[in-house]
């Protein structure tokens, strides 16, 4: 499967649509609602406003699709939710486009300004939809005809684990799930499912297994006597960027926990992943790479001056990198103004203090202001941060965290940020029990993400800032 190529499907008939109903509506709008005799006119005068259009309505489309979401889980699309999708989108950005580009239009009557809105709308839904439809409806038979698949490991190997192999491997039109192996609970020596699927490992190399055969989904089918391990294993994937899903018992079922995408599956319960709606984490990706090319740009003259400081301070390089853990566990590295002696670790990892000898006077001023981490509006216009969110750490201090408070592995849901709640509110961690404890502010962060928090948490870091705090 290649995603990319199938993403591009979308896009260049998305580009296709927005540009045929942009002139189709501007021809529309000379012959009918400007030409006020009523007759049909073809001696059509291309304005400037119309080359504007062709160049930026399409981008501007393009934007309102991606930010609602529309090209995630290319593959796994809903006919039915793409069409109320469509509409929906297309419906916010017909009244962009209405209030800021043709409520200037010379018209005869106000009668003509709903003619303009609602031919707009049934121009772009309808050459927009009619290829989406027909791509999604061929790509979803080359899924229920088992041409297309995703690669699946079952997390079990009894009763349970075969029967959810079996009943799903049965399903006259596939859901898409390709299984290659079941990972065991324990290394007991033989399993129902080793008849029919490979044994890829045990519970521990359940991680190992994601990465070495690209899996993108895992069910988790356990007996009733080990459901108490169902929250070890989801805490155990929480890092990895793939769908966890669970099997349904009658209680699930009626408790509305069991939402079925597709008609024909077998009910199962998904684990979401998603702690935004999908128009907010595509607003904050936007945010983020705009703020951070800004903030490059802007404070050019800044980052010269910390250089010169930074190199008269102390010997030395000017910046200092290392690698940090960011979402999912992927490692990055790390860029910042050095603000320690060049040979403040020669012993080893360790977190620095209020009064740290190993800072350099200059790297005090620079890590009381934070200018010290302008650098890391690099990391953020890479994608490897955010402006927002938890503090991203070193490998050797996640492994001490997480052997006293494993939920910590949480944090790694969302990418790491320049500012964040446990940071603003609690300041420098300088021993693993202060990072615990801040910790409990990055977890709230993460139950309660959205852009007005983002917001709130940016406002407050430069009012703190502003006040002359450590944070």
């Amino acid at each position: 499967m290649n995603k990319t190529l199938h993403t591009i499907k979308y896009l260049l008939f998305d580009l296709l649509s927005a540009l045929t109903t942009w002139n189709l509506f501007y021809i529309y709008r000379k012959t009918h609602i400007e030409s006020f005799e009523q007759t049909f006119n073809l001696n059509i005068s291309f304005s400037p406003k119309y080359y504007y259009g062709i160049v930026f309505i399409p981008l501007f489309w393009i934007c309102l699709y991606y930010l609602s979401g529309y090209y995630k889980d290319i593959y796994r699309k809903s006919r039915l939710k793409e069409l109320s999708q469509t509409f929906f989108t297309i419906l916010i950005g017909t009244i962009i486009i209405f209030f800021t580009s043709l409520l200037d239009d010379k018209v005869s009557t106000y009668h003509n300004y709903y003619q303009l809105f609602s031919r707009l709308l049934i121009f772009q839904f309808t050459l927009t939809y009619i290829p989406r439809l027909i791509i999604t409806s061929i790509t979803n038979h080359r899924i229920h005809t088992r041409k297309l698949g995703f690669n699946t490991i079952i997390i079990g190997d009894n009763k349970k684990a075969f029967e959810i192999f079996d009943k799903i491997e049965k399903q006259q039109r596939s859901v898409g799930n390709k299984f290659i192996g079941f990972v065991s609970i324990n290394s007991k020596s033989k399993s129902l499912l080793e008849s029919y699927l490979p044994k890829l490992g045990v519970l521990s190399d359940v991680k190992t297994v994601i990465d070495k055969h690209k899996v993108e989904e895992v069910i988790i089918a356990l007996e009733s006597t080990e459901h108490t391990e169902v929250g070890k294993i989801i805490n155990l994937l929480d890092d990895k960027n793939v769908i966890v899903k669970v099997i349904a018992s009658m209680y699930d079922i009626l408790m509305g926990k069991v939402n079925m995408s597709h008609i024909f599956s077998t009910p199962l319960i998904q684990i979401s992943h998603n702690l935004m709606p999908m128009w907010q984490v595509k607003t904050k990706q936007v945010i983020d790479f705009t703020v951070a090319l800004f903030a490059l740009i802007t404070f050019s003259p800044i980052f010269a001056f910390l250089a010169i400081g930074v190199k008269l301070s102390s010997k030395g390089s000017i910046l200092y990198s290392h690698e940090r853990i960011g979402k999912f566990g992927k490692p990055f590295t790390l860029y910042k103004f050095r603000s320690m002696y060049t040979d403040a670790e020669k012993n080893g990892p360790s977190l620095s203090s209020e009064n740290d000898s190993r800072i350099t006077p200059f790297g005090k001023f620079m890590r009381k202001s934070k200018l010290d981490e302008l650098p890391n509006f690099w990391n953020v216009l890479k994608g490897d941060m955010s402006l927002v969110g938890p503090r991203p750490e070193r490998k050797y201090f996640i492994d001490q965290i997480a052997q006293k408070a494993p939920h910590y592995l949480h944090l790694q849901k969302v990418k790491p940020g320049i500012t964040s709640w446990g940071q603003t509110k609690y300041g420098y961690a300088s021993t693993i029990d202060q990072m615990i404890e801040r910790l409990k502010y990055d977890i709230l962060y993460i139950e309660n993400m959205s852009l007005y928090v983002d917001f709130k948490i940016i406002i407050y870091t430069i009012i703190t800032i502003l006040k002359g705090r450590n944070i």
